[in-house]
């Protein structure tokens, strides 16, 4: 198994609409936002943001990313629609993408934040990530670097 980690700059990967069927199957609504978002350019990922593709032996896996949240009162970054295949899940897919927004967003500041709400096994993941539960309007996490 190969897992390799690309940064989507200009269009999202040509597999995407498949990740995308597979979330709405679930009922996870995270992808068809990012697929609406990225069209009306309203959020890319842009610096110091980053978007992640990850492939696993050249196939689509999973998908995320981390972009400034200016709306606290110290400079933070939010871990924005993660997402991976069921046919890719424990395979280190989720935590590799994880790794990379985390990565990424400790280089822009040090306040990290997740929305966990999408799911239940979302609070366990990003607490097993090192991001600690929190009563607040907009996120549910939070990870100080």
């Amino acid at each position: 198994m190969s897992l390799v980690l690309v940064r989507v700059v200009d269009t999202l990967p040509d597999a995407f609409p498949l990740l995308a069927a597979h979330a709405a199957e679930e009922g996870v609504r995270n992808m068809a936002l990012l697929a609406d978002q990225w069209r009306a350019g309203t959020q890319r990922f842009d610096d110091p943001g980053a978007l992640f593709a990850a492939y696993i032996d050249g196939e689509l896996a999973g998908i995320g990313g981390v972009t400034p949240q200016s709306d606290l009162a110290e400079p933070a970054m939010r871990m924005r629609r993660l997402y991976v295949a069921p046919a890719f899940r424990r395979q280190g897919v989720g935590q590799a993408l994880a790794g990379a927004m985390i990565q990424q967003g400790l280089q822009a500041a040090r306040l990290l934040t997740a929305n966990a709400r999408a799911g239940e096994a979302a609070p366990l993941f990003w607490e097993a990530m090192g991001f600690s539960p929190v009563e607040v309007t907009g996120h549910t996490h939070k990870m100080r670097g």
